[in-house]
């Protein structure tokens, strides 16, 4: 067989297993989605349709990572992680209830990045997330992986919010300790400059 004949039928079998892939990706999320209906639900009262919120001070769970969301439950769960409204719904979930809602989010896209920000803002932002040495954890594009979150395109103001709890002290346990080091000596407009930079990707 002719070496361009080879290479054609390669690309049309690579296509066709991407084909397959996305089709039982999608397939699998539906599935979720049917199974935790009512979980859902209520889930998208605060935290948005497909999980994109539009609620002040409220993250959007869509793209993060699998891990990230089981522990985040998980904490909620056991009171390790402090919150008047995700404690008891978090007391109501079963174990396969955590691990299908974080594939379930995981699955989904991530916020769309956001257009016209802050120029300067954003350059002083990028500028201290490579000095604090936000990457070591978050990944070199902030998209989080296995237990540590995706904070790139996440809420401005969620984000603001978070950095201050850390910086205060507010927020802890949960295993978050290493956040809490890495927020207390920030500056308010390295906070702010973060939230922006960050919120814009």
């Amino acid at each position: 067989m002719p070496k361009r004949n080879l290479l054609s039928g390669a690309l049309i079998a690579g296509i066709a297993a991407v084909s397959l892939s996305i089709a039982a990706h999608a397939a699998d999320t539906a599935a979720l989605k049917e199974k935790l209906k009512d979980k859902l639900q209520l889930c998208a009262g605060c935290h948005g349709e497909n999980g994109l919120s539009e609620m002040a001070n409220t993250p959007s769970l869509a793209g993060q990572p699998d891990l990230f969301l089981q522990w985040q439950l998980v904490f909620f769960r056991s009171g390790a992680r402090k919150n008047e409204i995700m404690g008891p719904i978090a007391e109501t979930l079963t174990n396969e209830d955590v691990r299908n809602l974080g594939a379930y989010y995981a699955s989904l896209p991530p916020p769309p990045a956001k257009a016209g920000d802050n120029g300067d803002l954003a350059a002083k932002g990028k500028q201290a997330a490579a000095g604090r040495r936000c990457a070591s954890c978050h990944t070199d594009n902030y998209a989080g992986t296995k237990a540590t979150a995706r904070i790139a395109g996440q809420r401005e103001d969620y984000l603001l919010k978070a950095l201050h709890d850390y910086k205060s002290g507010a927020r802890s346990g949960g295993g978050m300790a290493a956040m809490a080091d890495v927020a207390y000596p920030l500056s308010e407009e390295e906070i702010t400059a973060l939230a922006h930079y960050l919120a814009g990707l």
